[in-house]
Order: structure tokens, then C-alpha cells, then sequence
């Protein structure tokens, strides 16, 4: 598999339901926060773009489980470029629990779609994905 955007997380209490799991929610939080950590380190001419007038969509996230997670799990979130349309991306998430004795357990894997648009809030239209972005997901591709 083609190389992998890495944020790493730290699960705390506050990210858990009543009986100690991780909240399913957190997980879909994760895949933002790592796209956006991508962003910042990979494509800072993009996040310049955000504030003019570009605005990234979310179309649609899935996250499917395959092992529980705690408090104070080490997490490695692992992101891949799937595909890339003229105005839409898609990624793909590895979560894995990074164990103490340095193994590793894949809990979830997700995927996530995104639209590029342009124009004001109340007139935005399909917009092509930045050079900027293609650029920098190219060692990303899965």
C-alpha cells in the first residue's frame, strides 16, 4: 500500500461512552482533524485558499470497527488519497492502535468524500481541486 499521511492522537477521557469505549463519533472527528493537520504541514497554500473564497464539502464518511478502543490508546490516524475527480477527492483512514510493546492492532478503517466549491455562501459552485492540493496528496496515492 502507497504511503500514508500520519497524525497520531492520544485517546482521553472525554472521547469514551459510560462503559469505558470510544465514542463512534470521535472517530469521524479524527478523520477531519487529520485532514486538516494535512493541511496545515502538507498544503499551507491551500489553507490561504480557505480563506478567500474556496470551501472543501464533505459528501459523505464511513468508518467501519474492528476492535475496541480506550482511554489513553495511542492512535496513529493514516490517511491515503483514493481517488481524485476535477472537483472531488476521496481518502481513506487506517486507525491504528499503536501498542506498548511496539505492535500494531488496525481497530477501524474509513473513508471520506469532498467536493471542491467556489464563490460566496449563497452562490457557491463546483470548483476544480487546487494544484496546490493535487500536488501535495501525490505521495499519498493509495
Amino acid at each position: 500500500m502507497g504511503k500514508h499521511f500520519e497524525y497520531t492522537h492520544t485517546v482521553g477521557f472525554e472521547e469514551t461512552n459510560i462503559v469505558g469505549n470510544v465514542y463512534y463519533v470521535n472517530y469521524l472527528r479524527w478523520q477531519g482533524r487529520c485532514r486538516e493537520m494535512f493541511l496545515k504541514e502538507r498544503a499551507p497554500e491551500v489553507l490561504a485558499d480557505l480563506q478567500d473564497d474556496l470551501k472543501l464539502f464533505t459528501l459523505k464518511v464511513d468508518c467501519e470497527f474492528f476492535a475496541e478502543i480506550t482511554a489513553f490508546d495511542e492512535l496513529s490516524i493514516r490517511m491515503r488519497l483514493v481517488d481524485l475527480a476535477q472537483t472531488q477527492l476521496e481518502f481513506s483512514f487506517d486507525y491504528v492502535r499503536v501498542n506498548q510493546d511496539g505492535t500494531e492492532t488496525l481497530v477501524a478503517r474509513g473513508r471520506q468524500r469532498v467536493a471542491c466549491m467556489r464563490g460566496p455562501n449563497t452562490r457557491t459552485v463546483p470548483a476544480r481541486v487546487p494544484d496546490a492540493l493535487v500536488a501535495a496528496l501525490e505521495p499519498y496515492t493509495a
